[in-house]
């Protein structure tokens, strides 16, 4: 809705301030972009489980590609992003975020090629929790990060010796990318609009991939029912996620973001709990918990940075 790039950070914080009287306002700015960001990692993992019943139809290139290119074209349709009056460091940016995504979502479909997901999202957040470390000013921080990390490796089965190193080199390489996806998520919603600089950076990675997805998969990406399948894992695992991430990011530091991230795996592990009634091991419950207790220590930590918040966006 917004008309200039240089509205778009300050209108994020312009709703926060008339909600309210005393503290209790200040609470939910700051808690608000918490949810939206585990509200994105509860899509994804529902986009995944469809994910991995298409790519016997069509790979795993070729669901990345049809990913991409369908949200691209939903995210196209609705934001009808400006393609004018927009600085050569607002279009390098948007176009490193591309291909940001573009390897991000490669680099772990072959991952899921070679190895179990479990495993591969748990490698895969490893590239979070690190920036989280690096990027915190804060100690605290990083005690939160050392303890999601325990969660994490806990969840993995407490060691990676059995796996596919090739595909563990795709998990942690889609990580990489992953914390790389944090910074410029950021970044582009700080210089576009709403969400405009995604719709555009998501319409370069579906260019860049499109290639790849043709060269394994061919006509199989017109099949009609592959198609809709794909669109459908679009909108779960890129569109809802991906816009919920960046509007969160204009409000919550990228160092909490990763923080949070790490609940990936143990959305997946509920999920496969809940969806395919598989039990939980004593280990695995324990994982969860350190993980979650990571994220609320994290939530903990930005609703006390709440009051430091308000002021610098008021400046």
């Amino acid at each position: 809705m917004t008309t200039t790039p240089s509205a778009a950070a300050p209108t994020s914080s312009t709703p926060v301030a008339p909600r309210t009287p005393v503290g209790a306002p200040r609470r939910r700015g700051s808690l608000g972009p918490v949810g939206l960001v585990l509200a994105g990692g509860v899509s994804v993992q529902f986009g995944g489980a469809l994910a991995v019943t298409l790519m016997p139809r069509a790979g795993a290139l070729g669901v990345v590609t049809l990913r991409l290119l369908a949200a691209a074209l939903v995210l196209l349709l609705i934001c009808r992003p400006r393609l004018r009056g927009h600085s050569r460091t607002d279009w390098g940016t948007v176009v490193v975020f591309g291909l940001v995504m573009a390897a991000m979502n490669g680099l772990f479909y072959q991952a899921l090629d070679r190895i179990p997901l479990g495993p591969a999202v748990t490698l895969e957040v490893l590239g979070p929790l690190a920036l989280s470390v690096l990027a915190s000013r804060r100690a605290v921080n990083a005690v939160w990060a050392g303890l999601a990390l325990a969660g994490v490796f806990l969840l993995g089965g407490g060691g990676f010796d059995s796996l596919d190193p090739i595909g563990v080199a795709f998990a942690v390489g889609a990580g990489a990318m992953w914390a790389a996806y944090i910074v410029f998520s950021a970044r582009t919603g700080r210089r576009f609009p709403q969400a405009d600089g995604l719709a555009l950076a998501m319409g370069v990675a579906a260019l860049v991939f499109l290639p790849l997805g043709i060269a394994e998969s061919g006509t199989k990406l017109l099949n009609p029912a592959t198609i809709a399948l794909g669109s459908a894992v679009a909108v779960l695992s890129s569109v809802l996620p991906y816009t919920l991430e960046l509007l969160a990011l204009r409000r919550l530091p990228a160092s909490t973001f990763a923080i949070l991230m790490s609940l990936e795996p143990a959305v997946a592990a509920a999920a496969g709990f809940l969806i395919l009634h598989q039990a939980l091991s004593v280990l695995q419950a324990l994982a969860i918990a350190l993980v979650i207790a990571a994220s609320m220590g994290a939530v903990r930590t930005q609703v006390g940075r709440g009051k430091a918040a308000v002021p610098e966006a008021a400046s």
